[in-house]
């Protein structure tokens, strides 16, 4: 079902805000395809303007960032939506839309990107089975879990077959049997070969899951570890 991963890279990263504060600062990262990294760190460490980078949300301030070797800043603007294809993202707050089913809310992310009816009603279908919802296809959001709202949010992510995933707190408003759910979910995507990027807080499960650690701290990566954990309490200089 899934496509392969692609091949990121920072190389010497900084983003400054209105000349005065950097976000980032001189990153340097190589993500390969099919690779499950944790990005972790306390609030105001960066995580987050890796992921606006990485989507073009924003630009660098000096640096290049490279998906599959194409230089994203240098994408047309009218050409940027085309790029985010290649990316599914799965929001902390879940972001459905209210008035739609749980089918509906899935089926919206292939019609925009104009897919054929009979496409859409082939991979609905089976994304809903991949996350153990083909039950609730009629729900509306507001009459499931917190847990399966993000389910909804994770099928929406991956029904357009994209290269990549990036997570963003996926399980901060979750309890810890949920985030186990919503983990196992995620691990499977990326046992298919998409590339799986995780921001998250949750110390247990980074811990738990022992998959490349990178951790910032003022804009700076200070750990890249393969297989490694998030400390209770991260080292001061």
């Amino acid at each position: 079902m899934q496509r392969g991963g692609a091949v990121i890279e920072y190389n010497n990263v900084t983003k400054t805000y209105k000349k005065t504060f950097t976000a980032v600062k001189d990153i340097n990262l190589k993500i390969d395809k099919g690779e499950f990294i944790f990005i972790v760190g306390k609030s105001g460490a960066g995580k987050s303007t890796l992921i606006k980078l990485l989507l073009r949300e924003i630009s660098p301030t000096d640096g290049i960032i490279t998906y599959n070797d194409q230089d994203i800043n240098k994408i047309r603007k009218r050409n940027v939506s085309i790029y985010r294809r290649n990316i599914g993202f799965v929001f902390q707050d879940y972001r459905l839309l209210p008035k739609m089913t749980v089918y509906e809310n899935i089926a919206f992310a292939m019609e925009m990107i104009c897919c054929q009816s009979k496409n859409i009603r082939r991979e609905v279908p089976l994304v809903l089975s991949m996350v153990g919802l083909s039950d609730k296809a009629k729900y509306y959001p507001d009459e499931l879990s917190g847990g399966e709202q993000q389910r909804v949010a994770i099928a929406r992510a991956v029904i357009n077959k994209p290269e990549t995933i990036i997570a963003d707190e996926p399980t901060g408003n979750l309890d810890i049997e949920t985030s186990k759910e919503i983990m196992k979910i995620l691990t499977e995507i990326n046992k298919r070969g998409t590339t799986v990027i995780m921001a998250t807080h949750d110390r247990e499960i980074v811990n738990h899951y022992s998959k490349r650690v990178i951790e910032l701290k003022n804009g700076t990566i200070i750990k890249d570890i393969k297989a490694g954990g998030y400390d209770d309490e991260p080292k001061e200089d």
